[in-house]
């Protein structure tokens, strides 16, 4: 698939080290948590998760979105996809559902549309409780969208904001039994104690993970993404992975760089 042509509408800056960039396009997502790979022409191309069908929101870390924050209203850059698989919603087996969200850092891009999704705003009606977690109050994500979809605790590490400490710290107080479904993206050092938790209280099967992966083609063909022991291609068979498929594997102890060298996650 080619990229299209996607023209700059509007920037936000949304914290002091995430802007999200809106088009003049949208991308017909099947599910909430797919992504697209972003062309930075003379850069390289990356995948991003869609916070809106027509936006991404992007952390400043590297080249490529180092220069993404030096364009402008009216620039424009290559999207192709949307690709990946995306969050499942809760069956519906009974009267009312209930969700927990944990979202931490930039992971909150993908799950702030889940939220509104589930929440009514987009025509379902489900009970969300979303944990968001930063390491500063300026650098809190999509508060207002997750306060405005349904019950909102709020982390912050420096305790600037809320309360002070990790989603991990509210995570391990709740009744996990009461959620018929529990989503989680962010770092990976925060994903992978999270993980430890749900899989001591036997809770995996109601889980579903967004992972971050190197991806060069992003349609399951090179291989670049796949992670051990399993061999799953992150962007064919995921982004978003049930919990008990991560069993076992390096989520939390390493990934492999652009020329498939182990690094550590953090």
């Amino acid at each position: 698939m080619r990229p299209i042509n996607a023209r700059i509408i509007d920037i936000v800056n949304e914290t002091p080290t995430i802007r999200t960039f809106f088009f003049d396009t949208e991308l017909k997502s099947e599910n909430i948590g797919q992504f697209a790979m972003v062309w930075v022409r003379g850069i390289d191309e990356i995948p991003m998760a869609l916070s809106y069908n027509n936006a991404i929101t992007v952390q400043k870390v590297g080249e490529a979105t180092s220069a993404l924050f030096d364009l402008n209203i009216d620039d424009s850059i290559g999207l192709r996809g949307p690709y990946g698989t995306g969050f499942t919603l809760p069956e519906n087996n009974k009267k009312k559902s209930e969700v927990l969200i944990i979202a931490g850092g930039v992971g909150a891009a993908p799950l702030a549309p889940l939220a509104e999704k589930m929440s009514g705003n987009q025509g379902t009606n489900i009970k969300v409780t979303t944990i968001l977690g930063a390491r500063t109050e300026s650098e809190l994500l999509f508060e207002s969208r997750f306060n405005n979809s349904g019950m909102l605790h709020i982390t912050t590490d420096d305790g600037s904001c809320a309360r002070c400490g990790f989603v991990t710290d509210v995570l391990s107080e709740l009744d996990l039994d009461q959620y018929d479904m529990i989503y989680i993206c962010g770092p990976e050092i925060m994903m992978s104690c999270i993980f430890d938790i749900l899989q001591s209280k036997q809770c995996l099967h109601k889980t579903e993970f967004s992972l971050h992966r190197y991806f060069k083609c992003a349609i399951g063909v090179c291989g670049a993404c796949c992670i051990d022991e399993e061999g799953l291609r992150v962007c064919k068979d995921g982004p978003v992975f049930r919990g008990t498929r991560l069993q076992n594997s390096e989520l939390g102890k390493y990934k492999r760089d652009s020329s498939g060298t182990i690094v550590p996650c953090y």
